[in-house]
């Protein structure tokens, strides 16, 4: 085996160094055979100042900068940007100033000064006088675009009659056909709330814009007049002619909800109770929990805009799992908006395990929940809108039986 090893420098114009080295290789096999191998290595190296790059790695760049003089430093200064907030703005920039400093800044004086140098500067020339009316130069015309495919305009064969019945036809007209179409996108809200109506159509055709128009006065809600004590009487009693139980906008004590709710627990006729804005807070929401687990009779609770906390409205939850009556929970609007991702997490765990829930009434912010509880009520309503099929057809099979006897 022989190796034979040539190498070939070129330098390029812009300061670079090529190598190029050749390794050729030679193998004998026999007497009379041999191969050779041939391997080329081409590397590429710059230079600077005539010196190559990798030359400038080992050099300390302190004991450079303690060579230069003064005036070297400065212009080097001046060619370099420090990023360093730090340092004031004026030792930042490659500006330099050897004007002495006239003061400090007024910045009144200043505005008055540049005003002053716009409005004394003279205008520059125009090449060619203005003059009303005419056009100075080339006008620029814009291109015309080519229509595209849905711009084009298409052609449909909808027969003489209704040719001859949309071309006779008004602006309003066409209008209301466009509302009965769907294209409420075409039109403004009046207009397509006057066509579904019957409504005379507002003027204007397409162009039509919607008018503010002052609210009707409407009267206010009148006042809840249930009377607490004989409502908490009725449930205590178990009166079977209290069956929805109307406490909204009433504010309770804390001793009319833990008399109540100890009359939940024994009670088997109240199928509605609602509890919005009633003032409930966790103390009386922690009653009401335990009232619920034995509790075989409520249908309906509404429990909105009360200051139940998302911990308690977890303990709510998990209470309706013990007998599993409820069938409609609403319990939005409290103190605390957001539940947050653990307890929203918790309820949807909760209602996944409930079979007899139909509606909720709660805000998640999450996705994942959102989607989990609204599967599960659909498959709760199906499972209920199934079992009542069973349940009418077993009755009229009832009735053919009947009546074939």
């Amino acid at each position: 085996m022989s190796e034979q090893i040539q190498e070939e420098v070129q330098e390029l114009d812009d300061g670079e160094i090529r190598r190029r080295v050749v390794k050729k290789t030679t193998y004998e096999l026999d007497e009379d055979a041999t191969v050779t191998t041939t391997k080329t290595t081409t590397m590429t190296s710059r230079k600077l100042y005539g010196r190559d790059l990798s030359e400038y790695d080992n050099m300390d760049v302190d004991e450079l900068l303690s060579q230069l003089t003064p005036e070297e430093l400065d212009i080097l200064s001046r060619e370099v940007d420090p990023d360093d907030s730090l340092l004031p703005p004026s030792q930042r920039t490659s500006y330099f100033c050897e004007k002495n400093a006239t003061g400090p800044l007024d910045r009144k004086q200043l505005i008055e000064h540049i005003n002053k140098i716009a409005m004394e500067t003279p205008d520059r020339p125009e090449l060619k006088p203005y003059v009303a009316g005419t056009v100075r130069g080339k006008k620029w015309i814009a291109p015309e675009k080519p229509l595209s495919k849905q711009e084009e305009e298409i052609r449909v064969d909808m027969g003489d009659e209704y040719e001859s019945a949309l071309s006779t036809a008004t602006e309003e007209e066409i209008v209301d056909l466009a509302a009965i179409l769907g294209f409420h996108s075409m039109m403004n809200q009046e207009q397509y709330h006057a066509s579904l109506t019957g409504k005379p159509q507002v003027k204007g055709g397409w162009n039509g814009v919607a008018k503010g128009y002052v609210p009707k006065a409407l009267p206010f809600e009148p006042p809840n007049m249930t009377d607490v004590e004989k409502s908490i009487k009725q449930l205590e009693e178990d009166d079977y002619n209290l069956t929805n139980l109307n406490l909204n906008n009433i504010h309770l004590s804390d001793q009319q909800f833990a008399a109540m709710f100890e009359a939940l627990k024994t009670n088997t006729n109240l199928d509605t109770l609602l509890l919005c804005n009633t003032g409930l807070t966790d103390r009386s929401a922690l009653l009401f929990g335990q009232a619920i687990e034995t509790n075989c009779a409520l249908r309906t609770i509404s429990l909105e805009t009360n200051n139940v906390s998302p911990a308690l409205l977890v303990v709510l939850f998990k209470a309706m799992l013990a007998t599993k009556y409820i069938e409609e929970f609403r319990a939005s609007n409290q103190r605390q908006s957001v539940l947050g991702n653990k307890m929203e997490m918790e309820i949807t765990s909760l209602l996944e395990q409930n079979p007899t829930i139909l509606r909720v009434g709660l805000h998640f912010e999450y996705n994942d929940a959102r989607n989990r509880v609204a599967t599960h009520l659909q498959r709760n309503l199906d499972r209920k809108r199934l079992e009542l099929r069973v349940k009418l057809r077993k009755d009229a099979d009832g009735i053919h039986i009947v009546e074939a006897n």
